[in-house]
């Protein structure tokens, strides 16, 4: 059995889209910021970092986005969200999903001239196509998520980022986004500003 602890808006909703993606069967474990649900202890016996996205895999717990979208891709493979049999093509999700970890998500944190500066090299990545390693994957959850935040705050002027704001839409369009938009928001956004 797959359970998810998720923050609605935060960096789980990646975690939660590609749950909806693959279509099994998963307990949903909403978490709020404000009422300190992550620092319960409880919960901090599965986390002690006391951070979300928290996967329980059969009692088996698995954090960090990446690592999460990366299990549910390899063992969930008729999603198809990850090439098979093509180590290149996998090669580029996982650098996809390096670069989204490691220099998009905390770009933030800095402020708007580097989150300016990292959707910026994410434009030049995107490079005209539609997905970010060629095919649909887990790499496109993950960037979506992170443009979604920035979007939902108030975002880039408009035509700023435009491979990246067509990908937006194309995410936007698909069943499972639209389904965990729809459940999270219905929970309530907890996020700093």
């Amino acid at each position: 059995m797959l359970t998810l602890w998720f923050a609605p808006g935060a960096s789980s909703m990646a975690p939660h889209i590609a749950l909806h993606e693959v279509g099994v069967p998963f307990d949903a474990r909403p978490m709020s910021f404000h009422k300190k649900d992550n620092r319960a202890p409880e919960f901090l016996a599965l986390n002690p970092e006391g951070k979300v996205p928290t996967l329980s895999i059969d009692g088996r717990i698995m954090t960090e986005v990446a690592g999460i979208l990366f299990y549910l891709a390899r063992r969930f493979p008729e999603a198809g969200l990850l090439p098979v049999n093509d180590p290149e093509a996998e090669a580029q999700v996982v650098s996809w999903m390096s670069f989204i970890a490691a220099t998009v998500h905390p770009a933030r944190r800095v402020g708007e001239q580097r989150l300016r500066e990292v959707f910026g090299f994410a434009e030049a990545k995107l490079a005209g196509r539609d997905w970010a390693a060629g095919a649909y994957s887990i790499a496109d959850i993950h960037l979506f998520r992170l443009f979604w935040r920035w979007m939902d705050s108030g975002g880039p002027a408009p035509g700023s980022f435009p491979g990246i704001s067509a990908h937006y839409e194309r995410m936007m369009a698909r069943p499972a986004v639209r389904r965990v938009l729809e459940i999270e928001a219905g929970i309530g956004y907890e996020l700093p500003g």
